[in-house]
């Protein structure tokens, strides 16, 4: 019986310790590959506010880049962090290349924020960051899942998901929820 219970008890721990390895503290907790191909650790943000965006350079939401541009100029002293992620899900709007992804940013919207490696934000093909944004907060239809380029998901300094916004909310229209999570 004494054999039993020391094997029974051995077995237990690993499967513990796997269970603490996948709990995920929050989007910030994740790391990602940046758009020039190196790891980014989101949690060198934490303490600060972020807006995650999924953006596509074909969208007729695109010119969105410029607004997105001018509050993080505007609010990067005060903690802003926005962070683009290209999805190409949509309407096949961001079918380039990393590289070409950067290049268009730069050279058309002068983009100076953070850039994410392109990925998928739904389905099962979809990145754990965005599985995790998705289940925070569900789209108006009340499903995990986004609807198009340029959903925005705000995050508070403390990490948590506070706010999704749609894509046919501008930045302007943000501002003053963004301004508010700066303050506290």
């Amino acid at each position: 019986m004494k054999k039993f219970c020391v094997l029974a008890a051995l077995v237990a721990v690993p499967c513990l310790a796997r269970a603490e390895e996948k709990k995920v503290a929050g989007p910030l907790s994740y790391t990602m590959k940046g758009i020039d191909g190196k790891d980014v650790a989101l949690s060198k943000f934490k303490g600060k506010v972020v807006l995650f965006v999924n953006v596509a350079s074909e969208c007729g939401y695109t010119p969105q880049y410029k607004g997105l541009q001018e509050l993080y100029n505007k609010h990067a002293k005060d903690g802003l962090v926005i962070i683009g992620v290209p999805c190409n899900q949509f309407g096949a709007q961001e079918p380039g290349s990393d590289k070409e992804i950067a290049e268009f940013c730069t050279k058309k919207y002068n983009v100076t924020f953070p850039m994410l490696s392109k990925v998928e934000v739904n389905g099962p093909g979809a990145c754990e960051l965005y599985k995790y944004l998705n289940a925070q907060k569900k789209n108006s239809k009340g499903e995990a899942k986004i609807d198009w380029n340029f959903t925005k998901f705000l995050v508070n300094k403390q990490g948590d998901v506070v706010r999704r916004f749609e894509p046919d909310l501008t930045p302007d229209d943000m501002t003053e929820a963004i301004e508010a999570d700066l303050k506290k």
